[in-house]
């Protein structure tokens, strides 16, 4: 335990208002502490439901006196706000200690913690661990970066807690001492945010500080722990895994997930889409092996595992056309997997673009050449996803959503599918990734309708 988390002489400061930054304020004023709170946004002044919530803390909004800041002992930083940012480098200057939502959450709770982070797949295997874990009897919250703070969990009764950690978490935590820690898969994402692949690395790697258990990912040697400690190794790969991993093989014909030579579940028996569900669904069970609850009520658990939305989500089949919502594919690798893993046999009109954050689009040139039919280029980025692929691959732009699914369902036929999976971010146009997602959905449904939207 952190003593300065909890000392009442402690001046505290909360840095960024947003859902985060509020979780933090309410889980504060529940244990009666003092504290500052900043955001460089001055409409937050007239926002009447978080000023009633704070109505006795001292708040700064906007262009601020940044000298308010010199008094802070300890900032928790919302993820939104880089460390770079001025306000964060004064306190740092000042000898302020920096830390997250996520060190406060550990410091108080007293059950084992599951911590997920990677480039893709973190928010459906969040999802999945809790599902798997929930089957074998357990009570558990589910949260972090996937819908609520952390802080908001710990009024729960719970026996176990799995979190979502994105980098941005990560990236101003200290030694979390989780339960079961594990990076899935690292590629090019945030670069705009943390300039560098290496600086990228480390923000994940963070969360293997002081794991009892390391969940690692045999055929990404970025994700291994460069020294895991003490801590539990379980291993696992898409391919024969060897003696005491997780993985896939063949037997009498069939692709089976095996621990070992051991067969525990048939492939085909997964209930989602995509090879890459298939890997989520094998470092799930990794997880949860690594916690140490029997393969058998585990296994038991993947034939009911369900999805997340905007997820190689299939929303529609038209015609033989199937539609499928991957708005959460923020970056190239994600619209990579899905490609892959919604392909087959099938022709693809691909739908993407948006905010590109920096990265190589020139990694989806294989895949689109290979797989699909037309591309139809939204957003800021387009012109540059344009740039990047092969000069034969048909290439149209649309300047909403409902312009895109138009042309898609023009260039679709029977047997094909349409295929929403950005690879960049949603800001340029949409609120987020799920609004996208929505849009998607309801041009699809206008189109059936018969009207556009």
């Amino acid at each position: 335990m952190m003593p300065e988390l909890i000392s009442s002489s402690t001046r505290r400061a909360i840095v960024g208002m947003g859902a985060t930054g509020r979780s933090v304020a309410r889980f504060w004023q529940s244990r009666g502490l003092h504290f500052e709170v900043f955001d460089t946004r001055v409409s937050l002044a007239e926002d009447f439901e978080l000023r009633r919530e704070l109505s006795n803390v001292m708040c700064h909004f906007g262009d601020i006196d940044e000298t308010a800041l010199d008094a802070i002992d300890l900032a928790v930083v919302s993820p939104g706000i880089a460390l770079s940012h001025p306000w964060v480098r004064r306190l740092q200057d000042k000898g302020a200690q920096i830390c997250g939502d996520v060190d406060l959450f550990v410091n108080e709770i007293d059950v084992p913690v599951v911590g997920i982070t990677g480039s893709n797949g973190k928010s459906t295997v969040t999802s999945m661990v809790g599902q798997l874990l929930t089957h074998c009897g357990q009570s558990v919250a589910v949260g972090g970066n996937l819908g609520t703070p952390a802080l908001e969990l710990l009024d729960s009764s719970i026996d176990i807690a799995v979190l979502e950690l994105s980098s941005f978490q990560l990236e101003r935590a200290g030694k979390l001492n989780l339960a079961a820690a594990t990076v899935l898969n690292l590629s090019e994402d945030h670069l705009d945010r943390h300039q560098t692949m290496p600086l990228y690395h480390l923000a994940k790697h963070r969360i293997f500080l002081g794991a009892e258990a390391v969940v690692v990912n045999c055929q990404d040697p970025l994700t291994l722990p460069i020294n895991a400690g003490s801590a539990t190794l379980v291993a696992w790969r898409l391919c024969d895994p060897d003696f005491n991993q997780f993985g896939l093989r063949e037997v009498d014909g069939e692709d089976w997930i095996c621990f070992g030579f051991e067969p525990l579940a048939r492939r085909k028996d997964i209930p989602l889409v995509g090879e890459h569900n298939v890997a989520n669904a094998i470092v799930s069970l990794s997880i949860g092996h690594a916690l140490g609850f029997p393969l058998s009520n585990l296994v038991s658990g993947l034939a009911h595992l369900t999805g997340l939305p905007h997820r190689c989500e299939r929303v529609a089949d038209l015609d033989g056309v199937i539609f499928v919502d991957d708005s959460k594919a923020t970056n190239t690798a994600a619209t990579c997997s899905a490609i892959a893993g919604i392909k087959n046999g099938r022709n693809l009109v691909l739908i993407a673009g948006g905010q590109g954050k920096n990265q190589d689009f020139s990694v989806l040139r294989d895949p689109i050449t290979r797989f699909c039919k037309q591309v139809i280029l939204m957003g800021e980025a387009a012109s540059e996803i344009a740039g990047a692929l092969s000069p034969n691959t048909v290439v149209t732009r649309a300047n909403s959503m409902s312009e895109a699914v138009d042309q898609a369902m023009v260039a679709a036929s029977s047997g094909d599918a349409v295929l929403l999976s950005p690879a960049c971010a949603s800001f340029d146009m949409f609120e987020n990734y799920e609004e996208r997602g929505r849009a998607f959905q309801a041009s699809i449904t206008a189109m059936i309708g018969g009207t556009t939207s």
